[in-house]
């Protein structure tokens, strides 16, 4: 098949059953998302987001500023922004920022906010979604998969301190986990000031940042599971509902019970590096 020679997803025959559905593709580092858009709430994403439109032009107003408009919107973490589409279906793809050397990224990803041009990029992204709302493909849940199949080449990885690493290892695997920065440093033998600098270098965030943000994002895990919410909130660090979904809502621009309604029927592909047993609530 072709899918398999320009985007590396393996073929998987007959026209899946569940092609109409909308779906979601989870790796440690990656999150690609098509489907319904809700609506243009304000959001702030803590990892490079990469808004690709389906049919319609997209629209962004970047820290309440004009909307703009185009095919491919590119903007850096934390960057707080409306996105709108008159066809209500959106495509997004999260990269993770300490995963990337950011300095070598392609060309209209690196240091760009706002609309771009990438025609291509934005052809291949919509080649491999009519592939899979056609037919059913097993894709592996890494980052190095992902980035072939979306980009068709693996993105530079960034090189960490190994105690930096450490760390963000401890937060993705336990998004509920409260070790401070001062705890970190006294394990690494670090003083304070020395470890607080050294994960900002790193990460470009504070570690109460870069820990709102991967807790946020680790409710993603869960949304296809028939679970409570505040089962949910306690599994991923928030201390009751009222701040699980304040935090969500301030992340993704919708309330954690419309992500839950918005996912009845969504289609996941891969899990993060989150989704062992021991993070998962029962049903």
């Amino acid at each position: 098949m072709k899918l398999v020679a320009k985007t590396g997803v393996q073929d998987a025959g007959p026209a899946c059953p569940d092609a109409a559905k909308p779906l979601m593709w989870i790796t440690p580092g990656r999150v690609l998302y098509a489907g319904l858009l809700g609506r243009p709430s304000l959001r702030k994403i803590g990892g490079f987001i990469i808004y690709v439109a389906q049919q319609q032009p997209i629209r962004v107003s970047i820290n309440g500023g004009p909307w703009q408009q185009g095919d491919l919107v590119v903007l850096p973490p934390y960057v707080p922004h409306r996105i709108a589409s008159e066809t209500r279906f959106i495509i997004d793809l999260i990269i993770e920022p300490e995963t990337l050397q950011q300095d070598l990224l392609p060309a209209f990803l690196r240091g760009q906010q706002g609309v771009v041009q990438a025609p291509a990029f934005v052809a291949r992204v919509r080649q491999v979604l009519d592939q899979w709302q056609l037919r059913c493909a097993a894709v592996a849940a890494d980052d190095a998969a992902f980035d072939l199949v979306l980009f068709g080449e693996t993105l530079p990885r960034a090189t960490l301190d190994p105690r930096i690493a450490q760390v963000l290892a401890d937060i993705v695997q336990n998004p509920a986990g409260e070790s401070s920065a001062a705890q970190y440093a006294e394990r690494f033998k670090l003083s304070f000031s020395r470890f607080v600098h050294l994960f900002k270098e790193q990460v470009g965030v504070p570690l109460r940042t870069l820990r709102m943000w991967k807790r946020a994002r680790s409710m993603l895990d869960h949304v296809t599971q028939n679970a409570n919410l505040a089962d949910i909130a306690q599994l991923t660090g928030y201390p009751d509902s009222s701040h699980f979904s304040h935090s969500i809502r301030q992340v993704f621009g919708l309330s954690p019970k419309d992500v839950f309604a918005g996912s009845r029927a969504l289609k996941l592909h891969g899990l993060p590096a989150t989704a062992g047993s021991k993070h998962r609530p029962k049903n």
